[in-house]
């Protein structure tokens, strides 16, 4: 209802707070899903297999919604969530969030299996790069199979969240289309 020409006040806060909401969605659900990783669960490298998902495909079909900032942000999380050396996941997840968006114009345009292989090289390039960093910031060698271990992990979760993601996605869109 407006009132002498103006729009309803109600109306416009609703759609700020509904645009506001839609924004903060990727990096919310993100760090929520960092978070319950984060619980204890028996499966080591559960945390970076569930952000890195998140990461690739929000840098890919929605690229504004996880700016550098925010990247870095999670990279932080998950850095004092995992107890790694600070900066490692850091760096991974920002190198994550560019190659992915270098990509984006190809990968968004690809059939699923494309883009989870595509995925798959992304996730072993980031655990072996994790790996090397831990490595070379403790001057030792790490065994190599919690990096494997990791990848195969974000590998074999990528299909689920990948259509939660999607789901979420395309609602968005939706609301987006009608505001």
């Amino acid at each position: 209802m407006a009132v002498s020409g103006r729009a309803a006040p109600l109306a416009g806060l609703l759609r700020r707070l509904d645009a506001l909401a839609r924004a903060l969605l990727p990096a919310g659900l993100t760090l929520l899903l960092m978070l319950l990783a984060a619980l204890p669960s028996g499966l080591p490298g559960l945390l970076p297999a569930v952000a890195l998902p998140c990461l690739v495909f929000w840098s890919v079909f929605r690229p504004a919604a996880l700016p550098p900032p925010v990247v870095f942000g999670l990279g932080l999380v998950q850095d004092l969530l995992t107890a790694a050396p600070p900066g490692t996941g850091v760096l991974v997840l920002l190198l994550a969030h560019g190659v992915a968006g270098r990509w984006r114009r190809l990968l968004a345009r690809q059939r699923f299996l494309l883009v989870w292989l595509a995925f798959a090289g992304l996730a072993a390039g980031a655990a072996a790069l994790g790996l090397g960093l831990q490595a070379l910031l403790g001057w030792r060698l790490l065994p190599v199979a919690p990096a494997f271990w990791q990848a195969l992990l974000a590998i074999g979760l990528y299909p689920g969240l990948a259509w939660l993601l999607t789901r979420l996605h395309e609602a968005m869109r939706r609301a987006e289309a009608m505001a």
